[in-house]
């Protein structure tokens, strides 16, 4: 039977072109077959994948994640831009990451994701989902004003920039940038952080993964940007909820490496000095 893999590449991405030759031919001779789907908004079709296998940076990954959203199909990143946090491997590796994927040779571990939904009183008007995070974002120069309640009991009221919701993976990007804390990747939690916030009281929370996460825009109209990929308009007077999203993402690793030695290659963190093995 036919092996298929999708390979995706950003369509801007011209230095990808070479990479994407290498990579089809060397598994065009192990006998899998291979198409190329750009992360421009095409549909994967209904082809049975086995992995996507993307060449980009971690917004080339989050992208491919909207499509293999609902799938279940493994993606792999392979990075090519600059810190490529969600990435298992870098350019240099392609020859390792060929072999692996003939040999099948790769581990598959699930990433919990954000369900979000805007209602006006009872009546849901938009939803959206994301892998990282959702922002809710002040729309002009004003600040909004948010009443942020977990799982129906209020918080605290903030004047802000806006409100982070993020899920573990997402505590390496903008959550982090925020002064989030960085949580381990099989910790199942739900993080909320205020961004710019006048207040006492403003800072980030670790909730259940099972809490749900209610901000009222009291004053001031916001926008929820989910993944910095989809948009969707929060007027003032909507409410959002934030809760655990009913379908994962499943990620491909190469390796069963401690997250921790993904945080030093990537952050470039000083270890030296260090006497264990």
């Amino acid at each position: 039977m036919t092996r298929h893999i999708a390979l995706m590449v950003h369509p801007n991405r011209t230095s990808a072109i070479d990479v994407v030759a290498q990579v089809t031919r060397a598994l065009n001779a192990d006998g899998i077959d291979v198409t190329l789907i750009n992360s421009d908004g095409a549909s994967m079709g209904n082809a049975k994948y086995e992995l996507v296998v993307v060449l980009g940076g971690d917004g080339t990954i989050l992208r491919a994640a909207e499509r293999a959203r609902g799938r279940r199909v493994p993606i792999l990143g392979v990075n090519l831009g600059h810190v490529g946090f969600l990435a298992e491997a870098e350019h240099s590796e392609l020859n390792e990451v060929v072999t692996a994927i003939a040999a099948r040779d790769y581990l598959v571990e699930e990433r919990m994701t954000i369900d979000v939904a805007v209602y006006r009183g009872e009546h849901e008007i938009t939803k959206g989902w994301a892998l990282n995070e959702v922002s809710i974002e002040k729309l002009g120069s004003r600040m909004i004003e948010v009443l942020v309640a977990v799982d129906g009991r209020p918080l605290s009221r903030w004047w802000c920039d806006g409100v982070l919701g993020a899920t573990p993976t997402g505590s390496t990007a903008y959550a982090f940038s925020a002064g989030g804390p960085i949580v381990w990747p099989e910790v199942e939690a739900l993080l909320v952080l205020p961004i710019a916030a006048h207040a006492l009281f403003a800072r980030p929370l670790v909730t259940s993964p099972k809490s749900i996460i209610t901000i009222d825009v009291l004053s001031g109209d916001a926008q929820i940007v989910s993944d910095g990929l989809r948009n969707i308009e929060s007027p003032v007077g909507s409410r959002i909820e934030i809760r655990r999203g009913l379908e994962p993402i499943q990620l491909a690793r190469l390796a069963a490496a401690p997250f921790t030695d993904r945080l030093v290659a990537k952050f470039r963190l000083p270890v030296e000095g260090w006497r264990g093995e």
